[in-house]
């Protein structure tokens, strides 16, 4: 099994959702979270005076799969997400060894 950490732009999440929905995903993580990269941040003014905005606004999905679904779902969130402009964020897999469903002590593929 791998986990998928997805972090994009935040309008973007209702298609992320939609799309991991229509190959099977049936659940996920959600965190409101901010960060930076090549996009650096911008400059705003408030009340006269301008200050800078580093932390962008982003969302972090995180998803379980079985391997077989790994990459139908990379594939899913690229297509969701991609805005085709700076900042559209990163997509991060790692191996999990282990899942248990907590209420029914179900383990690994049948507890995703």
């Amino acid at each position: 099994m791998k986990k998928i950490e997805a972090i994009f732009k935040p309008f973007k999440l209702d298609e992320v959702r939609e799309a991991l929905s229509e190959i099977g995903v049936s659940g996920l993580t959600v965190t409101e979270v901010k960060g930076f990269g090549r996009q650096k941040g911008h400059t705003e003014l408030y009340r006269g005076a301008e200050y800078v905005v580093d932390f962008l606004p982003k969302v972090k999905v995180e998803v379980v799969v079985a391997d077989k679904l790994l990459e139908s779902a990379i594939d899913a969130i690229i297509k969701a997400g991609r805005t085709g402009k700076i900042g559209d964020g990163k997509i991060f897999v790692s191996n999990v060894d282990q899942v248990i469903r907590i209420r029914t002590g179900e383990t690994d593929e049948a507890a995703v």
